[in-house]
């Protein structure tokens, strides 16, 4: 699992079905959302998770048999989507078929990361023995790492993490905190935890080279 997902755990493996989606793009079809989310349109973006984080879910669920590796699984494959939303053509496939595509082989790549890491394990296994003072430290030092990435992000995004996280407060009460729609809390959420994904898996991504930046996303 990513130290996103192990120190912030936004995704759900079952997202409410209400009115958290923008209604100017809830009646579109699941075409004209990836068109638009090809735009850069994060409502868009939103509304095609909300259709189908359940299925994809319980779809990962199945290859992986593991609840916090699914909901990575999703994640990464909504990503995906939104990255290669351009790349999409109604002729060829169906939108839900194309979308779910991505969430299988997303959860194929984890199933094979995590038979490779447990081989490795097996090898190790004296070092771990008596590796409790590491990992101590790897996790203080993943900790930084997060705290050093969230510093990257914009502030409106950095401020609803942090709030979801440390604060321990839900999409709706976040939405009622700061004033916002709650489809504006979710793209908020859902972009930032793509970009801090983006920043903590920089192989070159040493702490003291962070930098705090400003982005107009």
């Amino acid at each position: 699992m990513t130290p996103a997902a192990i120190l912030i755990p936004w995704a759900r493996p079952a997202p409410p079905r209400s009115h958290h989606v923008p209604p100017d793009v809830v009646h579109l079809s699941d075409e004209a959302l990836i068109a638009l989310a090809a735009e850069g349109d994060e409502p868009a973006l939103a509304a095609l998770y909300d259709r189908y984080g359940r299925v994809a879910y319980g779809l990962a669920l199945r290859v992986l048999r593991d609840a916090a590796l699914a909901e990575d699984a999703v994640q990464e494959a909504f990503l995906a989507v939104w990255r290669s939303a351009h790349r999409y053509i109604p002729e060829r496939s169906k939108a839900s078929t194309w979308i779910l595509t991505f969430v299988h082989r997303r959860a194929v790549d984890l199933v094979r990361r995590e038979e490779r890491r447990r081989a490795d394990q097996l090898t190790d296994v004296d070092s771990v023995v008596g590796g409790m003072v590491d990992e101590e430290a790897w996790l203080r030092l993943e900790r930084e790492r997060v705290q050093g990435a969230l510093r990257q992000l914009p502030d409106h995004q950095r401020e609803a993490i942090e709030l979801a996280y440390y604060g321990g407060f839900t999409q709706s009460e976040l939405a009622e905190r700061l004033g916002q729609p709650l489809g504006t809390i979710k793209s908020r959420m859902f972009t930032g935890l793509a970009r801090l994904r983006e920043l903590l898996e920089e192989p070159d991504h040493e702490p003291e080279r962070w930098q705090t930046t400003r982005s107009t996303t």
